[in-house]
């Protein structure tokens, strides 16, 4: 599924921001329209906020940020609050940001006190030193930078350690996110089903582009597992030549294509349209691995591209000045 929604103006273009809170989703049939209608407020909450900073002047970074730090609070999302556990019944949390302005990117892996991971990532990428930190080396660069830590505890809840029991009881290892509700509910568990994994994208007024991405990772994952998120050129990537990009999904798949860049090359060295370029690796490439998600997406020229190879992906996309738009199925 590829949806893409063309900027209005070549001449000028509004500043827009793109959020996901994950690809595969429940299946339809099993989804109430209460929790439905609790993503969708969700997502609109998300995005009127990233607007908001957009339309004050607020730079592509700062959008992207701010969206991300409310999907990181909000537990409906494998990111932050309400993030899965390890086997070992731990928190390890991921998250990179990336300025399309100068290429300057900070990630961060293995986090378990910071309570917003991405606000960590930025402070990485303004230090400037490095660009991926892990473990203890990294919450202490958040502590220096004033960051607000928490205990572990403050990221469980009661149903994400249902999904790790659920997870332990059925045998298969690890599996993504919302896949522990299906077994919870009795039905078989399915890893094609839901990647755990929050971003966002977007271009401000001044023409840059940002990307921000985070996650709790799997359900019942080996600790010291790092995925695709926080990786620059897998998970996050953003350049103002060409694209910003978030993905979510099996991330040993977009790590073994460098996801987010492949798209951003096909443009620079190929002249792909953004869509033409995002087809091509959510569907051609990813799917000749076996790689299952999908991506969030935004060009230079503001057109939005939100495509996905599994059930539907929570997603959204907001230009300053107009209501935002939100979906989870195709």
């Amino acid at each position: 599924m590829t949806a893409t929604a063309a900027s209005p103006s070549a001449a000028r273009t509004a500043p827009v921001i793109a959020i996901h809170g994950g690809a595969g989703t429940l299946n339809r049939a099993h989804i109430s329209p209460a929790q439905e209608q609790a993503y969708h407020a969700a997502l609109q909450d998300v995005l009127r906020a990233g607007q908001a900073v957009l339309a004050r002047g607020g730079s592509a970074v700062d959008a992207v940020c701010e969206a991300v730090r409310l999907l990181e609070e909000c537990p409906l999302f494998n990111a932050g609050h309400g993030a899965v556990f390890t086997a070992d019944a731990t928190h390890e949390l991921d998250a990179a940001v990336m300025d399309g302005a100068n290429l300057a990117a900070g990630a961060v892996a293995g986090v378990a006190h910071v309570r917003n991971p991405v606000l960590a990532a930025r402070a990485v990428m303004l230090h400037g030193q490095h660009v991926l930190m892990a473990g203890e080396g990294a919450e202490r660069m958040a502590r220096d930078a004033g960051l607000e830590m928490v205990e572990p505890s403050h990221f469980s809840t009661d149903a994400r350690r249902a999904q790790l029991e659920a997870a332990r009881a059925s045998q298969r290892g690890a599996v993504l996110d919302h896949d522990g509700a299906a077994a919870l509910a009795g039905r078989a568990l399915d890893e094609d089903r839901k990647m755990g994994t929050v971003g966002a994208v977007a271009l401000d007024a001044h023409g840059h582009l940002a990307a921000a991405t985070s996650t709790g990772g799997m359900t019942n994952k080996r600790p010291g597992r790092v995925g695709d998120s926080p990786l620059i050129g897998a998970g996050t990537y953003a350049d103002d030549r060409t694209a910003a990009v978030s993905c979510t999904g099996h991330g040993e798949s977009f790590i073994r294509v460098a996801a987010a860049h492949d798209l951003c090359a096909r443009m620079a060295h190929g002249g792909a349209a953004l869509g033409e370029a995002a087809d091509a690796v959510v569907h051609g490439t990813l799917t000749a691995l076996g790689g299952t998600g999908g991506l969030i997406a935004v060009d230079r020229h503001g057109n939005v591209c939100l495509p996905f190879n599994t059930e539907g992906m929570y997603r959204g996309f907001a230009r300053v000045g107009e209501t935002p738009e939100t979906s989870i199925y195709r």
